[in-house]
């Protein structure tokens, strides 16, 4: 979720759905402890429960970062053992390091020892051909006994780290839910939350009677509306919103502040895309919201300018 699920976006996410665990893009730990922090770190007080993800492989690089995450106020880390990109592998992380259990037990344990909040790993469940289930068995196993970690996010393909780009490492791989739910069952004291390839509301509870957790990507990103009911459906709470109306409402208000702040507005509007999907004149709304001459004026322009465009589409003879 590199470049997406940024701030903006985490905050569109948070109107429509209160209690659903949000985390940030993948921040390494030396864009951390050599970069610009705050422009990593900074987020909306009404993004909680946030945590952050981090990725490396230096134990106490990824301890001082943990500490910067507390010190920030996240609600918990999480190590990255499942990107496959060329990019991560050659700095000696993400899905490579589920060939050394071992070091990435050190990684928790550091963190661990450093900060009170939660440490959780995100892995994939084999790298390359490697589809015996022994081993991402001793792979949680390991990091569990040795470095502490008591919440694992398993992405239920197989990360083939030659051959396939990104892209394809999300689709090409087949899914296997199943080692996700022999993980539940052979570490039962273990948080398992199970991620890839799930959409529908059926098919997040189908997961949940086998494992203890779903993690929502990419269909979360590009049909934001698709959450509208998981407070209700899968935490019992009152649903956040009511309508799209009041969620673009809230963000036009939201453009508005960061605009009054000297922060341009336009790039946030992107996250707003994908809202309005299935609805008629749906089409017609995106491009006003993605003209730049909208974007360089003020956020209620652009706002009343497209759902004037979306009704007069709707009204429109076929």
């Amino acid at each position: 979720m590199m470049d997406w699920t940024d701030r903006h976006c985490r905050y569109l996410h948070r109107l429509i759905t209160r209690h659903t665990r949000l985390y940030t893009e993948m921040v390494t730990t030396g864009a951390l402890l050599h970069g610009d922090v705050p422009r990593h770190l900074d987020y909306n007080a009404e993004e909680h429960p946030l945590a952050l993800q981090l990725g490396g492989s230096e134990p106490a690089d990824l301890a001082q970062c943990a500490r910067l995450a507390q010190r920030w106020g996240y609600d918990e880390v999480n190590l990255n053992c499942g990107c496959p990109s060329e990019r991560v592998q050659r700095g000696a992380f993400g899905a490579c390091l589920m060939a050394e259990p071992e070091l990435v037990a050190d990684c928790v344990k550091a963190m661990r020892d450093a900060v009170a909040l939660a440490v959780t790993v995100k892995h994939r469940i084999g790298i390359d051909r490697v589809e015996d289930y022994g081993f991402v068995r001793d792979f949680v196993g390991t990091v569990a006994l040795r470095g502490g970690c008591e919440v694992f996010i398993v992405h239920a393909r197989n990360a083939w780290l030659q051959g396939l780009s990104p892209k394809e490492n999300r689709e090409v791989p087949p899914l296997r839910y199943e080692m996700a739910h022999r993980l539940k069952a052979d570490f039962p004291q273990l948080t398992i939350v199970v991620n890839g390839g799930l959409a529908t509301d059926a098919q997040i509870a189908e997961q949940l009677r086998h494992v203890d957790g779903v993690m929502v990507g990419r269909h979360a990103y590009h049909e934001p509306w698709a959450m509208a009911g998981w407070d209700e459906r899968f935490f019992g709470s009152a649903p956040a919103v009511a309508s799209r109306d009041e969620v673009e409402e809230a963000m036009r208000a939201y453009f508005e502040r960061l605009q009054a702040s000297g922060t341009p507005w336009g790039h946030a509007a992107r996250h707003l895309m994908g809202l309005r999907n299935g609805q008629p004149g749906a089409r017609r709304w995106r491009q006003v919201w993605s003209d730049p001459r909208f974007k360089a004026g003020p956020p209620r322009a652009a706002l009343e300018a497209a759902n004037r465009a979306r009704l007069q589409s709707q009204a429109a003879p076929a």
